[in-house]
């Protein structure tokens, strides 16, 4: 069992900057993939980035790659996704979520297996 909760979210001006963070916690985390994703309205959910808990393979979305940045601080069992130059088409709610070990796909939500309850990113012109 994995419990993720994400914070960080809020209103920014276009152009500027925010860091998200996901807390994760449980008694067999450490092995999985931890990936975010996000959802703007009417639209589905899409991939952003992933990355292991070692840091041997990072992905990103071609939307978000040159602006994103995943990253992750083990002894705090925490991931983060440090976010610039924001635009008003990266408004959505920010979800972190986890993957088993063994898995591929990774850029497919059906692969992730725990999900958090999402943080809200507004961007403003």
């Amino acid at each position: 069992q994995v419990q993720l909760v994400e914070s960080g979210g809020g209103l920014v001006q276009a152009g500027g900057s925010l860091r998200l963070a996901c807390a994760a916690s449980g008694r067999t985390f450490n092995n999985y993939y931890m990936g975010w994703f996000r959802q703007a309205p009417g639209k589905e959910r899409e991939f952003v980035a992933v990355t292991t808990w070692s840091g041997s393979s990072i992905d990103y979305a071609d939307s978000v790659k040159g602006r994103f940045t995943i990253s992750r601080d083990n002894a705090k069992t925490t991931v983060y996704l440090q976010m610039n130059s924001l635009n008003p088409e990266d408004t959505a709610v920010y979800y972190c979520a986890a993957s088993r070990p063994g898995r591929w796909e990774l850029r497919s939500i059906n692969t992730y297996d725990y999900w958090g309850q999402g943080t809200q990113v507004t961007v403003s012109s």
